[in-house]
Order: structure tokens, then sequence, then C-alpha cells
């Protein structure tokens, strides 16, 4: 049993000091009228109230595309693009991870 207390406090130790590499991370596409957004509150049957960051609180349609893969909660930030024909709509289209998040936010993005 010693051994084994060894071994893991020695694997522990040794991925203290190691953070995950952010190799690749998305940005929005002005062109696509992507932008940055934060979901607000969760409303059910695929919908999200999202502020976005230029300003306008909007309710957010998870695309089907990301509906089964991605879990969406309350605090995360998003890529939305707003609807053409109603502002206050619009479709989420990806989640950035906690990682990705410290990576903007770094790198002033956020």
């Amino acid at each position: 049993m010693s051994f084994l207390a060894n071994y893991n406090s020695r694997k522990k130790k040794a991925n203290q000091g190691e953070k995950p590499a952010i190799v690749r991370v998305k940005l929005p596409n002005k062109r696509k009228r992507e932008q940055f957004a934060s979901a607000d509150l969760m409303l059910g049957a695929n919908h999200i109230r999202v502020r976005c960051y230029d300003g306008v609180t909007r309710m957010g349609r998870i695309k089907g595309k990301i509906k089964k893969r991605v879990w969406i909660r309350e605090g995360d930030t998003l890529i939305v693009i707003p609807w053409d024909f109603q502002d206050e709509k619009c479709d989420i289209t990806y989640r950035y991870t906690t990682p990705q998040v410290e990576w903007l936010r770094r790198n002033k993005y956020l």
C-alpha cells in the first residue's frame, strides 16, 4: 500500500505545474455578424437568454449542430449570430471552454 501512495503523490506533484496548452481558439467572424455573448438564463426547449457584447439582451436558440454535443450553462461565453429580420433573437453557434475564456481574457478579446 505504501508503494501505491508514494506513486500517486509523485504523480500529483508532477502534474501541478502543467497547464493545458491551447492550440487554437475560434474567434467571431465579423463578416458573418458573429459576436461574443454570455449565457444569462436557461429558458428550456433549446432557448437561452444571452447578453451580447454589443449591449443587447437577446433570445438565443441552440443550433441543431451543437444541441446534442455541447452542454451550455448559465455564465458560459458563447459566439452568437443575431438574426437579420428580428434583432432581439440570435443563433448560438459555439461555446468556449474555461481555458479558452482565460486565453481570450489574457489576450484582451474579452
